[in-house]
């Protein structure tokens, strides 16, 4: 494991902006938090950088304290956050070598060519350019940096599609490098379609973790049938559960292969079957559906 995470917790008077949080990240994952604003994704972030010191619990990156050792995380860490400020004063290419200047991981000559890969003039003073060309020359920054963590918070925000796209491809490429990356976004797809595993905060609290290889599995099937539904054979007890039934109708969720199912299914007296993947969305409208019914 890369980043290490024990009942974390960061309280402000009696507000738990983070409660208990505790959650590991496998080194050369891609690992995506969702979850809404103020669900408690950015103070996650900023607790393992040793920017905000922690209310209780402890968390380390790469074997270090990210309360005692801040330092040695932060030189291994690459980081986006969620509202980038750079000097407005200067332009692209200004801002670029003082960052390379700074930090000797960050290689120039990659920052030049993935401002180009997104679209980005260098030349245009920073206070003359759009939300879209800050994020862009912040990202150029960033994967520039040779480190063995990346943290990006909501990298795509404001980003027009193609770019979006490249970032994303960006990211992927990053993990094929071998680093690792924590990737905070409010865009469903994007977590679903790059990320190896997922997390999901809720008012500060980690509600759900799941690898995505086994969201991908996941299944469900809604059938009409024309006569009555016979129980689930035991040996699909635990892959298959029942979520609704009613006149006819019958909705189940499959966690697993399709395949033994199928046999099952074939020998329903069934009118209509749909079936069609369970999906991101569908997990994370469990959790948050339910904060806004309670």
């Amino acid at each position: 494991m890369l980043v290490h995470t024990d009942q974390l917790t960061k309280r402000y008077g009696d507000f738990s902006a983070l409660d208990a949080c505790s959650m590991t990240v496998r080194e050369g994952d891609i690992f995506g938090l969702l979850g809404p604003n103020g669900a408690g994704k950015t103070t996650l972030l900023r607790l393992l950088l040793g920017f905000i010191q922690p209310t209780s619990g402890a968390s380390c990156v790469a074997g270090f304290d990210c309360v005692h050792q801040s330092l040695e995380v932060r030189s291994r860490t690459a980081y986006l956050p969620g509202e980038a400020r750079l000097f407005r004063r200067m332009n692209g290419h200004q801002v670029l070598d003082f960052f390379a200047s700074l930090r000797r991981e960050c290689q120039r000559d990659v920052a030049s060519r993935v401002a180009k890969r997104i679209d980005l003039d260098c030349s245009r003073q920073v206070a003359r350019m759009s939300t879209g060309m800050r994020q862009k020359l912040a990202l150029a920054i960033v994967f520039a940096i040779e480190s063995p963590l990346m943290i990006l918070d909501e990298p795509t925000a404001n980003l027009d599609p193609t770019a979006r796209g490249e970032v994303l491809s960006m990211v992927c490429e990053a993990r094929k490098a071998g680093r690792t990356v924590i990737f905070s976004s409010h865009v469903l797809s994007e977590v679903e379609s790059t990320c190896d595993h997922v997390a999901i905060l809720r008012a500060g609290r980690l509600v759900h973790e799941q690898p995505l290889e086994h969201l991908r599995r996941c299944h469900r099937i809604t059938a009409q049938l024309t006569g009555s539904l016979a129980a689930v054979p035991v040996e699909l007890n635990c892959h298959v559960t029942i979520t609704e039934e009613a006149g006819g109708r019958v909705v189940l969720e499959a966690s697993d292969s399709l395949a033994p199912l199928l046999g099952w299914l074939s020998t329903l007296p069934l009118k209509e079957v749909r079936i069609e993947p369970v999906g991101l969305a569908a997990v994370y409208d469990r959790f948050h559906r339910e904060k806004n019914d309670s």
